[in-house]
């Protein structure tokens, strides 16, 4: 039941950073692929370990946890490494023009797809 839940909250936040690519709302796009990738690793931590999931938003913390880090491959640690600082980027930003010029509609692009393959191929282990 609670992995279903963080499984829809994830899709949710998944088709959320599609609108704001779509609006050119880039520095929420990496936000939300954030959010996304969180979710559905909250819920395989639950899968997993039948326990609510640590209270983080630290995405190689949940992995680590939970257990399935050492699952990921090297382009699925090297992504999570990458959108792991936009969660306070995007709640925080004190250098918001230099995310903002670094967040090109190729590259929200390339984190949105990323981040769905990562939540198929979590949701293939369900």
């Amino acid at each position: 039941m609670k992995t279903q839940y963080w499984t829809e909250l994830a899709e949710y936040d998944i088709e959320t950073a599609r609108a704001m690519l779509d609006t050119k709302r880039l520095l929420y796009v990496g936000f939300m692929c954030h959010q996304a990738v969180e979710k559905i690793f909250k819920a395989y931590f639950i899968y997993l370990k039948n326990k609510t999931a640590p209270f983080s938003h630290s995405l190689s913390y949940l992995a680590k946890k939970g257990n399935f880090f050492n699952d990921l491959n090297k382009a699925q640690i090297d992504f999570i490494d990458t959108i792991e600082p936009l969660n306070i980027e995007a709640r925080y930003p004190s250098h918001k023009e230099r995310l903002l010029n670094s967040l090109t509609e190729k590259r929200c692009k390339d984190m949105l797809e990323k981040s769905k393959e990562l939540q198929i191929w979590i949701k293939n282990r369900l």
